[in-house]
């Protein structure tokens, strides 16, 4: 089984210290995503993505970036997740270039190193790909802002290790949960945490009226064979 981790009994301590999650930190984050229409979702006609794939949602969490209320909430739930699962990063590394902002306010809020990975090949032996100081042996915490396939958070996993960086956790704030991204993570041997995800999201938007009731069970088959989704409804 992919090395995922729910945040289900994790504590949320945007409202109080005593209100444990059971569930509410991924609504929550859910609802944020949706009322600023960093995620929006459509299946008639769907999303094309660049990849060609066609989707009934659409990701842009950099318009989290532009409200500061929202912002301060999702780094905070961050730090708090990996505080309260005892992860003791040395240096935290943003993956370039949509996951340097929230990288850097983790590390600030959490006093730690900060770094960031480039995400393209080597051209030569000597090109450094890691922007920042990383020592040898030092415990690194990669952080995302959106998993898809988890490509582009594996390749900076691999070029942290292969500097010297230990690195056991990955974070992000909203993943597509797709099979091909659990497996990428399971051979990686890195845990993905997320603080929100697919199936919350759309419990929540089918809640609050964001799509429809009838097409809730057609937009959750999308994860499960995201190639295949759009053929079949169009066949």
């Amino acid at each position: 089984m992919p090395r995922t981790a729910s945040l289900s009994g994790w504590p949320c301590f945007r409202c109080c210290w005593e209100r444990f999650d059971g569930g509410f930190l991924e609504r929550e984050i859910a609802e944020i995503l949706l009322g600023l229409k960093a995620v929006s979702l459509r299946t008639d006609p769907p999303y094309k993505w660049v990849s060609g794939i066609l989707a009934p949602i659409y990701t842009d969490n950099r318009l989290l970036l532009s409200y500061p209320a929202e912002r301060k909430t999702v780094v905070k739930c961050l730090a708090d997740v990996i505080k309260n699962m005892g992860i003791d990063a040395d240096v935290i590394a943003g993956v370039a270039a949509s996951g340097i902002p929230w990288a850097a306010w983790v590390a600030e809020k959490m006093n730690k190193p900060l770094v960031y990975v480039i995400c393209k090949k080597k051209d030569h032996g000597k090109e450094n790909l890691i922007m920042g100081k990383l020592k040898k042996g030092q415990r690194v915490l990669v952080i995302e802002d959106l998993i898809s396939t988890g490509g582009s958070s594996i390749f900076v996993i691999n070029a942290i290790r292969e500097a010297g960086g230990i690195v056991d956790d990955c974070f992000a704030i909203f993943t597509y949960g797709l099979k091909e991204a659990g497996e990428n993570f399971d051979k990686a041997n890195c845990r993905l945490t997320t603080l929100s995800n697919f199936k919350a999201l759309i419990q929540v938007a089918s809640e609050m009226g964001y799509i429809k009731e009838e097409e809730k069970d057609s937009v959750l088959e999308w994860s499960k064979d995201p190639e295949g989704w759009g053929k079949a409804g169009s066949e």
